[in-house]
């Protein structure tokens, strides 16, 4: 079933991330992939395949890393699908003595492409305050 495929991919690029893999990380990606992530700037220009970007950011942090997938939903119809999940990344900065948590929102487009399901367009996001400060919400949890 495609919902089960997708499924696994959400899981092969969490568990890549865990495993400070790159190649991985990218794996599921398609060639012109357009990437929303947290990171400045507000649009990744490479495309979301490239090994060397991932290296320098994995590069960044120190000692295990992890990615919680949380309420996962998989729409998918014909060779396009999406899904929304709460995600977790774990980690602990270079130079830090303490890891830091922090959820954020992920959408991902998929389209079936030669026989598998490949990341087409990422968009990741976490909310801010509404205050007038802007400031990031990042202590929020499901």
């Amino acid at each position: 079933m495609d919902t089960d495929e997708i499924r696994q991919v959400v899981s092969a690029r969490a568990a890549a991330v865990a495993a400070k893999d790159a190649k991985a990380m990218v794996a599921h990606n398609a060639p012109a992939t357009i990437v929303y992530s947290l990171a400045p700037p507000l649009r990744q220009p490479s495309g979301g395949r490239d090994v060397g970007e991932v290296e320098q950011w994995l590069a960044t942090f120190q000692g295990p890393m992890s990615m919680e997938v949380r309420d996962l939903a998989v729409t998918a119809e014909g060779s396009v699908a999406f899904c929304t999940s709460l995600n977790c990344l774990t980690a602990t900065p270079v130079g830090m003595a303490e890891s830091f948590s922090l959820w954020f929102r992920v959408t991902l487009g998929l389209r079936k492409i030669d026989g598998r399901w490949l990341v087409v367009h990422e968009h990741q996001s976490v909310p801010f305050a509404m205050d007038g400060t802007f400031r990031a919400s990042v202590d929020l949890e499901p």
